[in-house]
């Protein structure tokens, strides 16, 4: 089994789902547990911890580089690594399936922050990987997103009108590249800022029940 901490918590039923779970920059396996649960009850959670480091021990997906210039959010990212990373979570997905289990499910993922960009990152990066995303407080980090074929994927977006990172207009761009390449997106404007609020669980977790029974609860081929 794949190296990167993880925690797994089975499904209750033999149809159920997998969703995958990613927490934001700082968090641990165990932050989207409750998310999850609420978002798709009875789903096999899977839930790693990101493999990379910042500072003093704080975990995240992919770095952030830092530029040294004004702005909301001065940072910025590495297309090339950021693959990578995809590359190596939908790895570990494919393996923890099958670890556990848990092959044939349709799989989804969640995330918030730092998550959330791993997560649509997937959508963009590893078509197929997961059919559907639920993104809170997203952002786009890739510089060039690839001409993927998204028709049979879908997304999520959800901010708060007050997030200074996630702002409204980042996420309405990110959700213009995923409708480019063909995509079902929902985008969800609540208040707040950079969290994740009771009532956009409720709002993502409809959206995704529409979702998994609109195909049957069949898996991608």
């Amino acid at each position: 089994m794949s190296e990167l901490v993880h925690l797994v918590e089975p499904p209750s039923s033999a149809d159920a789902p997998v969703l995958l779970a990613l927490h934001g920059t700082g968090g641990s396996e165990r932050d989207l547990l409750p998310v999850g649960r609420a978002l798709l009850p009875g789903a096999a959670l899977i839930a790693p911890r990101g493999p990379v480091v910042e500072g003093d021990g704080i975990p995240r997906f992919f770095r952030r580089i830092p530029t040294g210039g004004p702005g909301a959010y001065p940072f910025t990212f590495d297309d090339a690594e950021i693959a990578e990373r995809a590359a190596e979570l939908a790895a570990f997905l494919d393996e923890a399936v099958a670890v556990h289990g848990l092959e044939g499910r349709p799989r989804y993922a969640v995330g918030f922050s730092n998550g959330a960009n791993i997560a649509t990152a997937l959508l963009l990066l590893v078509p197929g990987a997961v059919r559907g995303v639920v993104a809170f407080a997203p952002m786009p980090v890739l510089d060039a997103p690839p001409a993927a074929d998204l028709s049979a994927s879908a997304a999520w977006l959800g901010t708060g009108r007050a997030d200074p990172i996630a702002t409204p207009a980042l996420v309405e761009r990110l959700a213009g590249t995923l409708d480019e390449r063909g995509a079902a997106v929902e985008v969800a404007i609540g208040e707040g800022g950079h969290e994740v609020r009771l009532e956009a669980v409720r709002a993502a977790a409809a959206w995704l029940a529409k979702l998994h029974a609109a195909t049957g609860g069949a898996d991608l081929p």
